[in-house]
Protein backbone atom coordinates (compact mmCIF):
# COMPACT_ATOMS: atom_id res chain seq x y z
CA UNK A 1 0.00 0.00 0.00
CA UNK A 2 1.65 3.79 -1.01
CA UNK A 3 1.55 6.37 1.60
CA UNK A 4 -1.48 8.41 0.23
CA UNK A 5 -3.80 5.34 0.71
CA UNK A 6 -1.96 4.50 4.35
CA UNK A 7 -3.03 7.61 5.26
CA UNK A 8 -6.76 6.84 4.42
CA UNK A 9 -6.22 3.30 5.51
CA UNK A 10 -5.30 5.25 8.96
CA UNK A 11 -8.39 7.11 9.47
CA UNK A 12 -11.17 5.09 7.97
CA UNK A 13 -10.40 1.62 10.08
CA UNK A 14 -11.10 3.28 13.19
CA UNK A 15 -14.30 5.09 13.82
CA UNK A 16 -12.72 7.17 16.99
CA UNK A 17 -10.37 8.71 14.55
CA UNK A 18 -13.07 9.59 12.21
CA UNK A 19 -15.38 10.98 15.08
CA UNK A 20 -12.38 13.43 16.69
CA UNK A 21 -11.20 14.96 13.26
CA UNK A 22 -15.02 15.41 12.30
CA UNK A 23 -15.74 16.68 16.27
CA UNK A 24 -12.85 19.23 15.27
CA UNK A 25 -14.23 20.90 12.38
CA UNK A 26 -16.56 22.68 14.90
CA UNK A 27 -13.77 24.35 16.27
CA UNK A 28 -11.75 23.52 19.34
CA UNK A 29 -12.45 20.90 21.64
CA UNK A 30 -11.02 19.69 25.16
CA UNK A 31 -10.23 16.41 25.59
CA UNK A 32 -12.83 15.40 28.02
CA UNK A 33 -15.59 16.75 24.79
CA UNK A 34 -13.68 14.66 22.59
CA UNK A 35 -14.24 11.42 24.73
CA UNK A 36 -17.97 12.56 25.43
CA UNK A 37 -18.23 12.61 21.17
CA UNK A 38 -16.61 9.79 20.37
CA UNK A 39 -16.99 7.00 22.84
CA UNK A 40 -13.28 6.84 23.05
CA UNK A 41 -11.85 5.59 26.40
CA UNK A 42 -8.88 7.79 27.55
CA UNK A 43 -6.36 5.69 26.38
CA UNK A 44 -7.91 5.71 22.56
CA UNK A 45 -8.33 8.67 23.18
CA UNK A 46 -4.59 9.79 23.77
CA UNK A 47 -3.07 7.41 21.42
CA UNK A 48 -5.49 9.32 18.57
CA UNK A 49 -4.64 12.70 19.70
CA UNK A 50 -1.33 11.74 19.80
CA UNK A 51 -0.88 10.19 16.14
CA UNK A 52 -2.97 13.34 15.10
CA UNK A 53 -0.23 15.88 16.73
CA UNK A 54 2.38 13.20 14.87
CA UNK A 55 0.92 14.15 11.73
CA UNK A 56 0.63 18.00 12.65
CA UNK A 57 -3.39 17.35 11.78
CA UNK A 58 -3.93 18.83 15.43
CA UNK A 59 -2.36 21.41 17.95
CA UNK A 60 -2.69 21.69 21.80
CA UNK A 61 -3.30 24.88 23.68
CA UNK A 62 -3.70 24.54 27.19
CA UNK A 63 -6.69 21.98 27.66
CA UNK A 64 -7.90 21.84 24.23
CA UNK A 65 -7.20 20.73 20.96
CA UNK A 66 -7.78 22.14 17.30
CA UNK A 67 -7.07 21.22 13.92
CA UNK A 68 -3.81 22.65 12.27
CA UNK A 69 -5.11 23.98 8.62
CA UNK A 70 -3.07 20.60 7.36
CA UNK A 71 -5.65 18.86 9.53
CA UNK A 72 -8.64 21.28 8.15
CA UNK A 73 -7.71 20.02 4.60
CA UNK A 74 -7.73 16.24 5.62
CA UNK A 75 -10.69 16.63 7.55
CA UNK A 76 -11.96 18.14 4.51
CA UNK A 77 -11.45 16.05 2.02
CA UNK A 78 -11.73 12.73 4.16
CA UNK A 79 -15.38 13.65 5.02
CA UNK A 80 -15.85 14.64 1.55
CA UNK A 81 -15.36 11.40 0.09
CA UNK A 82 -16.70 9.49 3.39
CA UNK A 83 -19.93 11.21 2.27
CA UNK A 84 -19.64 11.04 -1.81
CA UNK A 85 -19.54 6.54 -0.64
CA UNK A 86 -22.18 7.46 1.36
CA UNK A 87 -24.38 8.66 -1.44
CA UNK A 88 -22.68 5.98 -3.96
CA UNK A 89 -24.07 3.21 -1.49
CA UNK A 90 -27.76 4.64 -1.04
CA UNK A 91 -27.82 4.73 -4.78
CA UNK A 92 -26.31 2.13 -5.96
CA UNK A 93 -29.30 -0.21 -6.09
CA UNK A 94 -30.63 2.27 -9.23
CA UNK A 95 -27.77 3.76 -10.56
CA UNK A 96 -28.65 1.93 -14.16
CA UNK A 97 -31.86 4.19 -14.11
CA UNK A 98 -30.39 7.40 -13.25
CA UNK A 99 -30.42 10.26 -16.16
CA UNK A 100 -27.54 10.56 -18.65
CA UNK A 101 -29.79 12.92 -21.04
CA UNK A 102 -30.92 15.24 -18.52
CA UNK A 103 -28.89 18.56 -18.82
CA UNK A 104 -27.05 19.30 -15.32
CA UNK A 105 -28.16 16.46 -13.67
CA UNK A 106 -25.42 15.16 -10.63
CA UNK A 107 -25.65 12.22 -8.41
CA UNK A 108 -24.77 14.69 -5.05
CA UNK A 109 -28.41 16.65 -6.21
CA UNK A 110 -29.79 13.58 -4.31
CA UNK A 111 -27.48 12.79 -2.01
CA UNK A 112 -30.17 13.22 1.01
CA UNK A 113 -32.99 11.24 -1.38
CA UNK A 114 -35.34 8.78 0.09
CA UNK A 115 -35.10 5.79 -2.25
CA UNK A 116 -37.90 3.49 -2.47
CA UNK A 117 -37.11 0.61 -4.12
CA UNK A 118 -38.33 -2.95 -3.92
CA UNK A 119 -37.70 -4.84 -1.03
CA UNK A 120 -37.66 -8.88 -1.24
CA UNK A 121 -41.17 -9.93 -1.14
CA UNK A 122 -42.50 -6.85 -1.57
CA UNK A 123 -42.60 -4.96 -4.90
CA UNK A 124 -44.84 -2.10 -3.81
CA UNK A 125 -42.89 0.42 -1.94
CA UNK A 126 -41.92 3.09 -5.24
CA UNK A 127 -45.89 2.74 -5.97
CA UNK A 128 -47.06 3.76 -2.90
CA UNK A 129 -44.11 6.21 -2.28
CA UNK A 130 -45.23 7.92 -5.54
CA UNK A 131 -49.01 7.69 -4.26
CA UNK A 132 -47.94 9.46 -1.03
CA UNK A 133 -46.23 11.95 -2.68
CA UNK A 134 -48.73 13.17 -5.22
CA UNK A 135 -51.76 13.17 -2.64
CA UNK A 136 -49.73 15.38 -0.46
CA UNK A 137 -48.97 18.50 -2.70
CA UNK A 138 -50.88 21.09 -4.51
CA UNK A 139 -48.70 21.27 -7.98
CA UNK A 140 -47.22 18.55 -9.42
CA UNK A 141 -45.16 19.00 -12.64
CA UNK A 142 -42.99 16.52 -14.67
CA UNK A 143 -42.79 14.35 -17.32
CA UNK A 144 -42.19 10.64 -18.20
CA UNK A 145 -42.81 8.23 -20.95
CA UNK A 146 -44.32 5.47 -19.09
CA UNK A 147 -47.84 5.10 -18.10
CA UNK A 148 -48.23 4.93 -14.15
CA UNK A 149 -50.21 1.90 -12.56
CA UNK A 150 -53.69 2.12 -12.56
CA UNK A 151 -53.34 3.18 -8.77
CA UNK A 152 -51.52 6.31 -9.33
CA UNK A 153 -53.15 7.15 -12.29
CA UNK A 154 -56.34 7.61 -10.34
CA UNK A 155 -54.51 9.14 -7.52
CA UNK A 156 -53.40 12.24 -9.99
CA UNK A 157 -56.96 12.30 -11.36
CA UNK A 158 -58.80 12.33 -8.28
CA UNK A 159 -56.04 14.70 -7.10
CA UNK A 160 -56.65 17.08 -10.21
CA UNK A 161 -60.55 17.12 -9.67
CA UNK A 162 -59.97 18.38 -5.89
CA UNK A 163 -58.12 21.40 -6.99
CA UNK A 164 -54.42 20.17 -7.50
CA UNK A 165 -52.52 22.14 -10.06
CA UNK A 166 -51.00 19.88 -12.73
CA UNK A 167 -48.77 20.35 -15.58
CA UNK A 168 -47.32 17.21 -17.44
CA UNK A 169 -45.51 16.16 -20.54
CA UNK A 170 -46.19 12.29 -21.94
CA UNK A 171 -44.75 10.60 -24.59
CA UNK A 172 -47.01 10.16 -27.82
CA UNK A 173 -47.40 6.42 -26.52
CA UNK A 174 -47.88 7.29 -23.03
CA UNK A 175 -50.60 9.41 -23.61
CA UNK A 176 -52.42 7.07 -25.81
CA UNK A 177 -52.16 4.49 -23.28
CA UNK A 178 -52.91 6.76 -20.20
CA UNK A 179 -55.90 7.84 -21.92
CA UNK A 180 -56.91 4.40 -22.70
CA UNK A 181 -56.83 3.41 -18.88
CA UNK A 182 -59.45 5.33 -18.33
CA UNK A 183 -60.98 7.66 -20.74
CA UNK A 184 -64.22 9.10 -19.06
CA UNK A 185 -61.57 9.43 -15.84
CA UNK A 186 -58.87 11.08 -17.76
CA UNK A 187 -61.19 13.47 -19.47
CA UNK A 188 -62.99 14.62 -16.62
CA UNK A 189 -59.36 15.51 -15.06
CA UNK A 190 -58.36 16.65 -18.38
CA UNK A 191 -60.98 19.20 -18.42
CA UNK A 192 -59.94 21.39 -15.23
CA UNK A 193 -58.40 24.54 -15.78
CA UNK A 194 -56.25 23.31 -13.11
CA UNK A 195 -54.91 20.61 -15.45
CA UNK A 196 -52.43 20.85 -18.28
CA UNK A 197 -51.21 18.26 -20.71
CA UNK A 198 -48.53 18.18 -22.93
CA UNK A 199 -46.85 15.81 -25.65
CA UNK A 200 -43.09 15.58 -26.18
CA UNK A 201 -42.04 12.90 -29.05
CA UNK A 202 -38.48 12.65 -27.61
CA UNK A 203 -38.60 13.00 -23.69
CA UNK A 204 -34.55 12.51 -22.21
CA UNK A 205 -33.68 9.48 -20.77
CA UNK A 206 -37.48 8.22 -22.01
CA UNK A 207 -35.86 4.55 -22.15
CA UNK A 208 -34.48 5.28 -18.08
CA UNK A 209 -36.51 7.88 -15.91
CA UNK A 210 -38.58 10.27 -15.78
CA UNK A 211 -38.99 13.25 -13.26
CA UNK A 212 -41.38 14.79 -11.12
CA UNK A 213 -41.74 17.98 -8.95
CA UNK A 214 -44.11 18.58 -6.26
CA UNK A 215 -44.56 21.60 -3.50
CA UNK A 216 -41.14 20.65 -2.20
CA UNK A 217 -39.70 17.38 -3.33
CA UNK A 218 -38.06 17.02 -6.60
CA UNK A 219 -38.00 13.12 -7.92
CA UNK A 220 -36.81 10.53 -10.28
CA UNK A 221 -39.19 8.41 -11.27
CA UNK A 222 -36.92 5.04 -12.86
CA UNK A 223 -38.38 2.36 -15.23
CA UNK A 224 -37.36 -0.73 -16.30
CA UNK A 225 -37.24 -0.29 -19.82
CA UNK A 226 -38.20 -3.92 -21.38
CA UNK A 227 -41.23 -3.76 -18.87
CA UNK A 228 -41.68 -0.11 -18.20
CA UNK A 229 -42.31 -1.21 -15.20
CA UNK A 230 -42.15 1.23 -12.27
CA UNK A 231 -38.50 0.18 -10.62
CA UNK A 232 -37.30 2.73 -7.86
CA UNK A 233 -38.90 6.17 -6.59
CA UNK A 234 -35.71 8.92 -5.58
CA UNK A 235 -36.71 11.95 -4.28
CA UNK A 236 -35.59 14.77 -2.31
CA UNK A 237 -36.14 18.34 -0.69
CA UNK A 238 -33.12 19.70 -1.22
CA UNK A 239 -33.04 23.40 -2.96
CA UNK A 240 -30.67 22.51 -5.37
CA UNK A 241 -32.13 19.42 -6.71
CA UNK A 242 -35.32 21.21 -6.87
CA UNK A 243 -33.80 24.45 -9.03
CA UNK A 244 -32.73 21.33 -11.05
CA UNK A 245 -35.50 19.61 -11.57
CA UNK A 246 -37.81 22.91 -12.14
CA UNK A 247 -35.67 24.41 -14.42
CA UNK A 248 -35.05 20.83 -16.65
CA UNK A 249 -39.08 20.83 -16.97
CA UNK A 250 -39.56 23.92 -17.94
CA UNK A 251 -37.27 23.41 -20.93
CA UNK A 252 -38.87 20.28 -21.81
CA UNK A 253 -42.20 21.70 -21.49
CA UNK A 254 -41.37 24.48 -23.81
CA UNK A 255 -40.31 22.30 -26.38
CA UNK A 256 -43.56 20.16 -25.61
CA UNK A 257 -46.94 20.70 -27.89
CA UNK A 258 -49.84 21.40 -25.60
CA UNK A 259 -53.23 19.23 -25.89
CA UNK A 260 -55.91 20.18 -25.59
CA UNK A 261 -59.09 18.20 -23.54
CA UNK A 262 -61.18 18.02 -26.54
CA UNK A 263 -58.30 16.47 -28.48
CA UNK A 264 -57.78 13.77 -26.29
CA UNK A 265 -60.02 11.42 -28.12
CA UNK A 266 -58.15 11.63 -31.12
CA UNK A 267 -55.01 10.74 -29.28
CA UNK A 268 -54.12 8.00 -31.91
CA UNK A 269 -54.54 9.85 -34.76
CA UNK A 270 -51.18 11.36 -36.24
CA UNK A 271 -51.79 14.35 -35.76
CA UNK A 272 -49.77 14.50 -32.82
CA UNK A 273 -46.60 13.39 -33.70
CA UNK A 274 -46.37 15.67 -36.41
Amino acid sequence: MNAPLEEIDFLARSSHRVGVIEELTGGARERRELRAATGASTPTMSRILTDFEDRRWVERSGPTYELTPLGEFVAERFLELRDAMAIERKLRAVWQWLPREMEGFSVDLFSDAVVSYPGPGYPYEPIERLTHLIEGTSRMRGFDSIVFKSINNETVCQAVIDGMELEYVYSPTALEKTFAWNPDRVMEAASRDNCHVYVHDALPDRSRCGLGIVDDRAGICCHDPETGALTAVIDTDAPAAREWAISTFERVRDEAKSVEPQVFETLVSSDLRS
